[in-house]
């Protein structure tokens, strides 16, 4: 009975160790690599585990770069790995750019998938071009008529400026700015609807694709649609602002001449209070005069019948000038 148990536990110990040993010596991996004419050593397989690196993350992506003719060793795809990269993209867009006949070096494709840019992609882009639809761009022309312009941009993957490079929104940027500097110097709007190919010759004319991850090629107008009357608005708006201007300045006028009117009231006001004080004072200066003796009775009587006079004068005056401007009867009438 102990020796079957003490059979049972070394049998366990076997079968664990063999485990032990598949999970860190991938026999079936090191097989397929030697059929694949791949020079692995099983200890570097042994060292990929050692160095927590999935060994199928590195010999299956090399296997691939060997059968397509690439010139990769183990040691770049671990090292590119270990630093973070995708092993497996990096390998394909090598064996892309080896079979469209595109110079693409393992360290520069290394470098561009390490700065996070797709570098399978840029192969196929430099290989099938790319086109970017630009959102409508508003320009307005000298004569005030605004153009809702839509553009299409054809571009390729420029592989040497891709790490570095700026990337879709600039493209989209400059085309943008070009489009509304082509058509702010046109003298008309109609210029530019009867030759709209003039601004992709002077918008591609500007190197607008230096400093890009990518190369232009050809900038089409897709939509040019005539928007509203710009100038006109401005102008409008202007006259608009002269008149509220001049409205504040009139308003301001009128309210200095109704305080100067106001001032000028108060003014006669007082002045018309002072003579009423003034004419109060006459009587206490006639009889003041009269007591102390410089004025006599007699100059008292000629004074009442110069103004008795001067008062007799004026009524008659105002009375025949109401019969001279009285209307005349017609003839005829009575």
């Amino acid at each position: 009975m102990a020796s079957l148990i003490g059979s049972g536990f070394f049998l366990v110990l076997v079968i664990a160790a063999v485990l032990v040993f598949l999970h860190f010596v991938p026999i079936g991996l090191w097989i397929s690599a030697i059929a694949a004419n791949v020079p692995v050593g099983i200890f570097t397989l042994v060292g990929m585990r050692m160095r927590r690196v999935p060994p199928s993350k590195i010999i299956m992506p090399l296997i691939k770069a060997n059968k397509a003719g690439l010139d990769v060793s183990a040691n770049q795809l671990e090292a590119h790995y270990l630093a973070g990269g995708n092993v497996d993209k990096v390998v394909d867009a090598l064996i892309a750019a080896h079979r469209a006949q595109i110079p693409l070096a393992f360290e520069r494709s290394a470098a561009i998938d390490l700065a996070g840019r797709d570098v399978l992609e840029a192969v196929q882009m430099s290989v099938n071009p790319k086109v970017i639809e630009t959102p409508i761009v508003s320009a307005v022309a000298k004569n005030g008529i605004e153009l809702k312009i839509k553009a299409r941009v054809t571009v390729r993957a420029n592989i040497d400026r891709l790490v570095g490079g700026a990337g879709e929104p600039t493209i989209i940027a400059r085309v943008g700015e070009g489009i509304v500097t082509t058509v702010g110097s046109s003298e008309s709007h109609s210029d530019v609807l009867a030759n709209p190919d003039d601004i992709s010759k002077t918008v591609l004319g500007k190197g607008l694709d230096a400093g890009t991850a990518f190369e232009i090629l050809s900038i089409d107008i897709a939509d040019v649609d005539v928007g509203r009357n710009i100038g006109a608005e401005l102008q409008t708006d202007q006259a608009e602002a002269d008149k509220r201007i001049a409205q504040a300045k009139a308003e301001e006028r009128r309210a200095m001449a109704v305080a100067k009117e106001q001032e000028m009231k108060a003014y006669t006001q007082e002045m018309e209070a002072k003579v009423v004080e003034a004419q109060a004072e006459v009587p206490h200066a006639f009889a003041d005069a009269l007591r102390s003796g410089r004025l006599g009775v007699m100059d008292y009587y000629n004074l009442n019948n110069v103004q008795a006079d001067t008062d007799m004068r004026k009524a008659i005056s105002q009375t025949g000038g109401s019969k001279l401007n009285a209307p005349t009867a017609p003839q005829g009438q009575k």
